[in-house]
């Protein structure tokens, strides 16, 4: 045992005085008679006159420290706080026990949540995540001519940099300014030199002349959705989005595509269930039963 260790300065004196001993007891045999032991540090008392050996007063000593300290005769001093590496090492087999222990009961609560019915499945469309967004800045991509890069503010610290492919359908002037849905947790990409952070919704129809090219609508929120709201979807559980790697992954937003529709009332929704702000449902402007992409 280190006596250093020892948290009591007087066990350190007994501790120090018993190792001591034990050296002073092989030579002791050799040496004649000692007269007396003077007190050292004044931390034992005197011993007896008729006292004639060193290992008599060796004895008388331990016995006058262990009385001063109220131990019994010959009980063991354990060591208090880091010190001891044996200590040390026990702790950390503790430790780790109850870290093993504790993961087990987290493991098996979860596998009881589960089987007891109260987590319900996501559907995939929860885990993509739709936020309220405002574009507060675009301009012309200056290599695509289709592309727009923007700048959003979806209550974030910083707005989001997105490019749209968009400049077929809107002018600068259209665009700014726009309310819109953002999806949120896509995997960035670079577009043309261009990182995009996301990507707007939008409905789309044939066109009404007949020819082969299209209308593009933004779907909208309500004028009081708060920017940054994340959209709900009626009758479905609260959304729990998954990770921009995930849904790369998964490929989830590809899944959740096709079944992406505005209704005759040009109500966007998945699978029939409307997208939700607190303020209301989000729609397309005239776009009835378009897709949306």
């Amino acid at each position: 045992m280190d006596p250093w260790s020892l948290q009591d300065p007087r066990c350190i004196r007994l501790h120090c005085g018993l190792t001591l001993g034990k050296h002073i007891h092989f030579t002791s045999l050799a040496l004649p008679p000692i007269p007396r032991l003077y007190r050292l540090h004044n931390t034992v008392s005197p011993p007896p006159r008729n006292m004639s050996s060193a290992k008599e007063m060796l004895e008388a000593a331990i016995a006058d420290l262990e009385a001063r300290l109220s131990l019994k005769p010959g009980q063991p001093i354990k060591a208090k706080g880091g010190g001891g590496g044996d200590n040390n090492n026990n702790n950390n087999k503790t430790k780790n026990q109850n870290n093993k222990g504790g993961g087990k009961k987290n493991n098996a609560s979860t596998a009881a949540t589960t089987t007891s019915g109260t987590v319900v499945e996501q559907p995939d469309i929860c885990k993509l995540e739709f936020k309220v967004g405002k574009i507060v800045k675009v301009w012309n991509h200056p290599e695509a001519d289709k592309l727009y890069c923007e700048e959003i503010d979806v209550g974030e610290e910083q707005p989001r940099q997105i490019a749209s492919g968009l400049r077929p359908y809107f002018t600068l002037e259209q665009m700014l300014g726009q309310r819109l849905l953002v999806v949120a947790n896509l995997k960035a990409k670079n577009l043309v030199k261009f990182k995009s952070h996301g990507m707007v919704l939008c409905a789309a129809a044939p066109a009404e002349d007949g020819s082969d090219g299209e209308r593009v609508e933004f779907i909208e929120p309500p004028e009081d959705a708060p920017i940054g709201e994340i959209i709900t979807f009626e009758g479905l559980p609260t959304p729990q989005p998954i990770t921009p790697a995930q849904v790369e992954k998964t490929k989830i937003f590809m899944t959740c595509a096709e079944h992406l529709k505005t209704t005759e009332d040009c109500t966007a929704t998945w699978k029939g269930h409307t997208f939700m702000t607190t303020a209301g449902p989000c729609k397309a402007k005239t776009i009835a039963c378009g897709v949306m992409r």
